[in-house]
């Protein structure tokens, strides 16, 4: 066990360290300050946290983990009425994740199964994807509109970077996190506004700032493992 957990430790850069640390001290901190009670929050927040500095590393761990996130996070959206983000993460994101975790273990980067062979995708694909943003988007707007959700329009707009995020997540795209982070920025819009009426959600609006900074990380740790791995078939 030591030994697996020194392992661990090392297979993480000391700036990656540093910011896992400082993203989980900064989340227990709000949660004492802003909520004491609702554990669950806290516990979603440590696993999703968790999960970005897995998926910076392009390791198939942080997806199993955005999954478990996805049906945390879809209960603690319901208890606010926010039948979109319950609607998203349950019925999108925790499914999509699926298929992105077996989509990233069957391609894993020269064999090395902690690290997944990053793709780019082309205009047809791109074209694909906008389509069936849209058709998403116009879906889900009914849907959260005949269940009376709050925030109406950010909670769609938010359906609408989910539903790309996990998408290129699957694609093994490095442009997912540039979606996650769009995403994180609607949902700290979101859970600002709930807070106006319950400050304890404050503490989800630190999850979110966490998650934005963890995912522009990730966007710019990929580009640098994309470049390298392209140096590496050059050879």
């Amino acid at each position: 066990m030591q030994e697996k957990l020194k392992l661990l430790y090392n297979y993480f850069s000391k700036g990656e360290r540093m910011l896992w640390c400082i993203s989980v001290l900064l989340i227990i901190t709000s949660f004492l300050i802003f909520d004491r009670e609702n554990y669950l929050v806290l516990i979603a927040s440590l696993t999703g946290v968790t999960s970005l500095i897995f998926d910076a590393k392009g390791n198939p761990a942080g997806q199993v983990l955005i999954v478990v996130f996805s049906l945390l996070y879809g209960v603690i959206s319901y208890t606010f009425a926010y039948y979109g983000e319950m609607v998203t993460y349950l019925g999108m994101t925790a499914p999509m994740s699926v298929f992105a975790l077996v989509s990233w273990i069957k391609n894993p980067h020269n064999g090395n199964k902690s690290e997944v062979e990053i793709a780019s995708i082309n205009g047809r694909e791109i074209l694909f994807m906008a389509i069936l943003a849209a058709a998403v988007t116009y879906v889900f707007y009914y849907i959260l509109a005949f269940f009376n959700t709050a925030n109406l329009i950010p909670s769609t707009i938010s359906v609408t970077t989910s539903f790309l995020a996990v998408y290129l997540t699957y694609k093994r795209s490095a442009f997912f996190a540039v979606a996650y982070a769009a995403n994180d920025i609607i949902l700290i819009i979101l859970w600002m506004l709930a807070a106006m009426s319950d400050t304890s959600y404050l503490s989800v609006v630190t999850c979110f700032v966490l998650f934005l900074i963890n995912d522009t990380y990730t966007f710019i740790n990929w580009q640098r493992m994309h470049k390298r791995q392209k140096a590496g078939e050059a050879v």
